[in-house]
């Protein structure tokens, strides 16, 4: 008989579980809510929402608005959305994720207290996330932006640098960008990092190696813009190579191959646990004769 297990580390983070109930408090209340980007990086949970009255917008059409309620999801945003909203008369919902918020308030005192100085503010980040927008926004769109070690030649290691990290990376990658910086600055100029990660995600790493270790077979479940997920099925992956990645039920389509006995589902930050149950049905459904 087969066996699955939906991992009890999987699913929503604090953040988005906060979004996502600031939506439907407000949605109990009106028609319409707008949603300045995708409250969440899945399809599937957009689409639940959006039947219940949310319109998902993008930052033009933001501006275009006049005397309307709008919710700003977990990633947060730069000042310039806040200054917007109170030229158009918009009312603004904060789905800010405390964790997220204290980083921004961080990261914009460290500009305030050394840009006479000419210090470099670096964040480790991914160029283009909406959380990384939202801080490199704290510092008059002068921080540097760095995804991999590649990208720090852009940096000038004669100059001060002070360097910080966008929520959702892995532990590895900071502390690998940190030795790097350490190795190439000149030793009189003066090099400050603050380890900014999440701890709720980033102890999903070995979390989820040990769940993905633990069973013969494996369906991660994660929307395909989603980066966390891209990272936790990374690692899924290099500690269960049968791990098989879905953004849909229907996905699967087929029985589990022959030996398979244990089967575990797990997802990211931004996959709702109805989705991972509904794939645990699926499974059971198409191997009911084992």
């Amino acid at each position: 008989m087969i066996e699955v297990e939906i991992d009890k580390g999987s699913g929503f983070c604090f953040g988005v579980v906060t979004a996502i109930e600031s939506a439907e408090r407000e949605l109990d209340n009106t028609d319409i809510l707008y949603c300045l980007g995708d409250i969440v990086h899945n399809s599937l949970e957009v689409e639940r929402l959006q039947v219940q009255g949310l319109r998902t917008i993008d930052h033009e059409e933001f501006s275009t608005l006049k005397g309307k309620k709008v919710l700003l999801r977990a990633h947060g945003e730069p000042p310039s959305t806040y200054e917007i909203a109170k030229q158009n008369d918009i009312t603004i919902v904060d789905a800010t994720c405390p964790v997220v918020l204290q980083l921004q308030k961080r990261i914009h005192k460290c500009y305030q207290e050394t840009r006479e100085h000419h210090t470099q503010l670096v964040i480790y980040g991914k160029k283009g996330h909406a959380e990384v927008n939202g801080l490199v926004g704290q510092t008059e769109g002068t921080a540097i932006v760095i995804e991999k070690t590649e990208d720090l030649d852009r940096l000038d290691f004669g100059r001060d640098i002070c360097l910080f990290s966008q929520t959702t990376k892995s532990l590895d990658g900071f502390r690998k960008i940190v030795e790097e910086i350490q190795k190439r600055k000149a030793e009189d100029t003066r090099f400050e990092y603050y380890d900014t990660i999440c701890r709720q995600v980033a102890n999903r790493l070995p979390n989820i190696k040990a769940f993905a270790s633990s069973h013969d077979w494996v369906y991660f479940v994660a929307g395909k813009k989603s980066s966390n997920g891209k990272m936790l099925l990374e690692e899924c992956r290099k500690a269960n190579p049968n791990t098989i990645f879905i953004s849909e039920v229907k996905e699967i389509t087929e029985p589990l191959p022959a030996g398979v006995r244990r089967v575990g589902v797990c997802g990211a930050t931004s996959t709702p646990k109805w989705l991972m149950e509904e794939v645990a049905v699926r499974i059971r459904e198409l191997n009911a004769d084992r």
